[in-house]
């Protein structure tokens, strides 16, 4: 079976032969795997948020009492206002270094690719590794920073901006060093012609020309941040007291503390729902989805 459209147009040789689209078929296994691993068990979670159900025997239906716990419980507003303010720093954080160290990559300096290889190195560990790492180095005793680092509130917030920036900057860097390669290099020899120097044809042709890629890279930021836990975790417990609790950790206390799955099925709705309109107003409001190239400058 032919895996394309084809059709036949009038006109000489070179012109005879027009392929249209691949077969739906060949995304079959996509979607397969998206169904299974994430539609699936984001269906089975909003079942579960009507239930009662401490991990043992069959979830008895509630109704919506879990949804109207979640409401009125006091710990939601404290929660939700430090997942907002994590994921507005972290965004400014790791935008404005990963921006500047992708266009910086993607110029011709010596041993560029060898030193974007040496900053790619963090991506690829877990985030676990990563938090026990930072963990031992944050240590009041044994560690390189003098003083308690994550028991003030100002300390352990940063070291989780920091920490999650260390490893995720690096991906985002990718992103926006694919970006601006592919921005025409005869804007930037125009630009030279007419006597702009390098900081503003960075601001009048790069900002500009890559805001496409902000967008991608900052939709990704915010998903990411709104899903936080394993640095949490470990570097802080959502201490000092609950001043770093995010979402994501009262979910992980409603279900692995007091076993209670159904509400913290309640918190994981909660989070997918807020994610998703959150990334649509995004998109929404950058222009993104009126973008037609699929090229940067064109």
């Amino acid at each position: 079976m032919s895996s394309a459209v084809t059709t036949r147009t009038k006109g000489g040789p070179g012109r005879g032969v027009r392929t249209g689209r691949p077969h739906a078929a060949w995304a079959l296994p996509a979607v397969l795997f998206f169904t299974v691993f994430a539609v699936a068990p984001m269906a089975l979670a909003f079942y579960l948020s009507f239930t009662r159900w401490n991990g043992l025997g069959d979830p008895q239906p509630v109704g919506l009492a879990n949804w109207q716990k979640l409401i009125h419980d006091p710990r939601l507003t404290q929660s939700l206002t430090v997942t907002v303010v994590l994921t507005a720093v972290s965004w400014a954080f790791q935008t404005v270094v990963s921006l500047l160290l992708g266009v910086w990559a993607a110029g011709r300096q010596r041993n560029r690719a060898i030193l974007s290889a040496v900053f790619f190195v963090p991506f690829l560990l877990s985030s676990t590794a990563i938090s026990l790492l930072f963990y031992a180095l944050l240590d009041p005793n044994f560690g390189i920073i003098h003083g308690d680092t994550l028991g003030t509130t100002s300390g352990a917030f940063l070291a989780i901006v920091f920490v999650g920036g260390w490893q995720f900057i690096p991906f985002h860097t990718l992103i926006y060093q694919g970006g601006a390669r592919q921005i025409p290099e005869v804007l930037y020899q125009a630009a030279a012609m007419d006597g702009a120097g390098r900081r503003r044809q960075f601001f009048s042709i790069t900002l500009p020309q890559l805001r496409n890629t902000a967008t991608t890279s900052g939709v990704l930021m915010v998903v990411g941040s709104l899903t936080y836990f394993e640095t949490v975790l470990i570097l802080t417990q959502g201490g000092p007291g609950t001043d770093t609790a995010i979402l994501p950790y009262l979910m992980y206390e409603a279900g692995f503390k007091s076993y209670d799955f159904g509400y913290a099925s309640a918190i994981a709705s909660f989070l997918v729902v807020a994610a998703t309109a959150l990334s649509l107003v995004l998109v929404r409001l950058s222009g993104f989805g009126a973008m037609r190239s699929t090229r940067e400058g064109m």
